[in-house]
C-alpha cells in the first residue's frame, strides 16, 4: 500500500472548502512511517556532502526531520511557532491558506554558509516554507532543497517555491484530488 493511500483526508478543516491532508494516519503505521523516512533517505543519501543540517518546521517537520537527520548522520534544527524558543531568535511572519502565523529560529542555529535541507509534511501555498527559508537565509545559510511528504500542486505552492529558485521534492502529490 503506497504512501498516498495511508493519508486521511478531512473535508472542510480547519474551515469550509479546505481538504486537510492528515499524515497522522501515515506515520502511526510502522510501514507507512518507514516508507516516508526510507523514501526521503533514498533521495538524499548520495547528497549528504551537499548539505550540512536538516531543519524541520513545527510540528510534523520535527518528526520527519529528526528521523531523517538521524538516518543521514546530520544535525537537526527546529523551526518553531512563535513564542516556543527560549534563546535569542529571529521571527518571520507568513500567510497560510486560512490565516497568518509566524515561525522562529534561534540566532545561533545556522552558521553563515551552511547548507540546509528543509523538511515539512505538506506543501500547500508555500508560505510556511518560504518563511522558514527566509529565516535560514537571514542567518547566512542556504536552502539546499525543500522536502515534503505531500505536495498539493493545485494550491500553487510548489510553483511558487520553484519560481523563487528553490528545489522541491515531494513523495506524493494530491493533484486534482
Amino acid at each position: 500500500m503506497p504512501i498516498k493511500s495511508r493519508i486521511r483526508t478531512i473535508p472542510d478543516y480547519p474551515k469550509k472548502g479546505i481538504m486537510f491532508r492528515d499524515i497522522t494516519t501515515l506515520i502511526k503505521d510502522a510501514v507507512g512511517f518507514r516508507l516516508v523516512i526510507d523514501g526521503l533517505a533514498q533521495r538524499y543519501t548520495g547528497h549528504t556532502g551537499d548539505f550540512d543540517l536538516i531543519a524541520g518546521i513545527e510540528s510534523r517537520g520535527f518528526i520527519l526531520g529528526g528521523a531523517l537527520a538521524y538516518e543521514l548522520g546530520k544535525g537537526f534544527v527546529p523551526i518553531r511557532k512563535k513564542g516556543k524558543l527560549p534563546a535569542e531568535k529571529l521571527s518571520q511572519e507568513y500567510q497560510l491558506e486560512y490565516g497568518t502565523d509566524s515561525v522562529e529560529i534561534h540566532r545561533d542555529a545556522i552558521m553563515k554558509g551552511q547548507k540546509v535541507l528543509l523538511v515539512d509534511d505538506l506543501l500547500a501555498t508555500g508560505g510556511t516554507a518560504l518563511a522558514a527559508a527566509g529565516l535560514i537565509e537571514r542567518l547566512g545559510g542556504k536552502v539546499f532543497e525543500m522536502a515534503f511528504i505531500v505536495s498539493l500542486p493545485d494550491v500553487g505552492g510548489e510553483k511558487r517555491l520553484k519560481e523563487k529558485g528553490f528545489g522541491v521534492f515531494a513523495l506524493a502529490g494530491f493533484e486534482g484530488d
